[in-house]
């Protein structure tokens, strides 16, 4: 008995195409959305989110880690920073995650659907943290000192504070996807930038975003943990299914197949044609 046309069928599944500029847009904005709406619908629990806040920060002293009470007291301390940093921490995950997107989309076609799946994955569990573990801010905690600079400063921001906070889940900080995020967007700008630099720039995105995350008492350390734990979820899932890395499968689809991307893999830049010969 022969399982050719299923083989056949899930193979091509499994071998990347050429992505839908429609489809992807569909997907994404659809994907977004029910992240957002069942990430929201999560029961808020509030006192189990205070104290598992409570216990988290009695681990991160035990772990002699708990620094974020002073980082966010001195990053408030210098108004145009923590300003700065407010307007970061609402707006960049986004720019930054679909900007990646897009130039994945247009330059590593071959690469995209990997590294899409990959994202798509780490934010899909980081929802079972939502249910699992509701954890309050370090700016909610009770008695933790912290200051809200969003609040304080009157900037525009977050979802969780000001006149926006009844729009979305207060108690939804483990695991950060702002973390999860941006680690997987300075990855992927790590390996695949053919300038130096970039490369620079991609591994400082992800640094910052921790900082930033911390400073304006968002999150806890641990909580940028978790949003590492996701990623590395989301980056075996589509390691299992690819059966590479992103990086390694081919820039353009229906190429040779995995291959480590070399530095001169520039944007645009076609690989060279085989060499011809007689055939049979």
């Amino acid at each position: 008995m022969t399982h050719g046309p299923r083989t056949s069928y899930i193979h091509r599944l499994r071998s990347p195409g050429r992505p839908r500029i429609w489809l992807e847009v569909l997907l994404t904005a659809v994907s977004y959305w029910t992240y957002s709406l069942i990430r929201n619908a999560v029961p808020e629990q509030r006192a189990a989110a205070l104290r598992n806040a409570d216990w988290v920060w009695r681990t991160e002293h035990a772990l002699g880690i708990a620094v974020e009470q002073s980082i966010n007291h001195t990053m408030n301390s210098v108004t145009w920073l923590i300003v700065t940093m407010n307007y970061y921490y609402a707006t960049l995950h986004f720019i930054m995650t679909i900007g990646v997107l897009i130039w994945l989309f247009r330059s590593h076609p071959g690469r995209y659907a990997a590294a899409r799946l990959a994202l798509f994955a780490t934010t899909s569990v980081a929802l079972v943290g939502y249910y699992l573990f509701p954890l309050a801010p370090p700016r909610l905690m009770n008695g933790g000192h912290f200051v809200d600079t969003v609040l304080v400063h009157h900037t525009w921001g977050s979802m969780a504070s000001g006149d926006l906070k009844n729009m979305s889940n207060q108690y939804a900080a483990m695991p950060s996807m702002h973390i999860g995020w941006s680690l997987w967007c300075g990855l992927i700008i790590f390996a695949l930038a053919a300038t130096p630099w970039v490369k620079v720039l991609g591994l400082l995105y992800p640094a910052t975003t921790l900082l930033v995350i911390v400073s304006t008492a968002n999150h806890f350390w641990l909580d940028a943990v978790g949003g590492v734990l996701c990623l590395s979820f989301g980056v075996a899932l589509s390691y299992g299914w690819y059966a590479a890395l992103p990086y390694r499968l081919p820039r353009l689809p229906g190429s040779p197949g995995p291959r480590v991307a070399a530095a001169g893999d520039r944007v645009g830049r076609r690989p060279a044609a085989a060499p011809s010969g007689p055939s049979g």
